[in-house]
Formats: structure tokens, C-alpha cells, sequence
């Protein structure tokens, strides 16, 4: 499947399918206790990655690579952070934007587009969480080669990592196809990206996130 054909997948499915789902799962919400792992290992994955940032940013021009609700944005923005956050769903951009500390608004720009688009300019540092989790070795390449190129010192993301639960749900999902469901998660070897992107001198192994079913694997690209 082609990248763009992904892309409208991952836009039908968080701008129609989910968007209540999602808001609930990245609020304060009751949630079933499958969803609560979820949504403890995304708070867990989310600070794993702004570790890898200063934590003083005043001044530095940051790019929130499918910005989903907001949940990074507002961090990033309270450190003082210039963050340009994109997503290809209108609606969770409306909810990011609702949901914004109204003093941090200055500080950031929403877009609704791709988040590999160049128009978006250059940028300090890049972080794309559970966004490039949907595309095939080739479209990931080209996607950190093309955001790594415009930011000057580092990208941060994160892989579905090569895991016996995660292959199951991949199998799962190309045997039972529907519609309306989640896009199917492209599972890689966080070893072999670091080789095929730069090896130790540009990659660094962040590490892996693992709570219910929720499991994904950080890596940062240095410019």
C-alpha cells in the first residue's frame, strides 16, 4: 500500500471512526482497564521522547509530527517550545486546540495536513509519536530521511516493534479486514532501522514502551 494510501486510512479511521474514542482515551475519562494500559504506556512513551529534549526550550522551533489531541503539544509548549502541531484529522486538531491552556496558545501553530509536508518549514527538533506506526520500511526511510533533513538537531519516533503480540495482531488484522477497522500496525526491528538509517552515529535506541496493549519503541534520528 502506497503512503498516501495509508495516510487516508489513518484519516478516515481518527477523523470518523474513532474521534470519540480517542478523545475519551487521551482525557481524565473513566476508561475500561484494557484502554487504561493503553493510555498509561502512551503517558509513559510521551516522556520517554521529551526526555530526549532539553527541558529548557524557550526559543526552539518544534515540529509535533501527528499531534493527535494535544497531549505532547501543551508539554512541549509549557517548556516554552515555538510547536508547529500537524495531524491529518480536523477533528482532533479541533480537540488539541479546544483543550489548550489558553496562556500556551501563542506558542503554538495547528495544521491540519501531512506531517511530512515540507511547506511546514525547518525545525530544531521533530517528534512524531505512534504516528509513522502504520507505514512499511520504505515509507519509514523516507519519512525520517525527509523530517530529519529539516531539522537541525534531532527526531524523535516511535516503530511498532517486532513483538510475538503484536505479529499475532498484524496476522489478525490482514485475515480479518473491515472497513471501519484501525488501521493495521507494520511491525519493525528496532535494530535493523538503526543500521539502515545511519547506524550509532545518527541513531540512538530510546527504547521500548510496554503496558497491556500497548507496546511501541522509540528511536531518535540526529541530524
Amino acid at each position: 500500500m502506497t503512503y498516501e494510501a495509508t495516510r487516508n486510512r489513518v484519516e478516515t479511521y481518527f477523523d470518523q471512526t474513532a474521534t470519540l474514542t480517542w478523545e475519551r482515551l487521551t482525557s481524565t475519562a473513566k476508561v475500561s482497564r484494557i484502554r487504561e494500559t493503553v493510555r498509561r504506556g502512551r503517558d509513559q512513551m510521551r516522556a520517554r521522547m521529551l526526555a530526549r529534549l532539553p527541558d529548557d526550550l524557550d526559543g526552539a522551533r518544534i515540529l509535533d509530527a501527528g499531534c493527535g489531541a494535544g497531549q505532547m503539544t501543551a508539554e512541549l509548549a509549557a517548556r516554552g517550545a515555538d510547536v508547529v502541531a500537524v495531524d491529518v484529522s480536523p477533528s482532533l486538531i479541533d480537540i488539541a486546540r479546544r483543550r489548550l491552556d489558553p496562556a500556551l496558545a501563542g506558542r503554538v501553530r495547528f495544521a491540519v495536513g501531512d506531517m511530512l509536508d515540507a511547506e511546514l518549514g525547518t525545525f530544531d527538533h521533530a517528534l512524531a509519536m505512534d504516528s509513522l506506526i502504520y507505514y512499511g520500511p520504505e515509507d519509514i526511510r523516507a519519512a525520517v530521511a525527509g523530517l530529519g533533513a529539516r531539522c537541525t538537531q534531532s527526531l524523535v519516533f516511535t516503530v511498532a516493534p517486532r513483538t510475538p503480540l503484536l505479529m499475532a495482531m498484524w496476522h489478525s488484522g490482514k485475515m480479518f479486514p473491515r472497513a471501519d477497522r484501525s488501521p493495521v500496525m507494520v511491525p519493525h526491528s528496532p535494530a535493523r532501522l538503526v543500521r539502515e538509517l545511519g547506524g550509532p552515529a545518527r541513531m540512538t535506541d530510546v527504547g521500548r514502551t510496554s503496558s497491556g496493549f500497548y507496546i511501541s519503541h522509540a528511536l531518535e534520528y540526529r541530524s
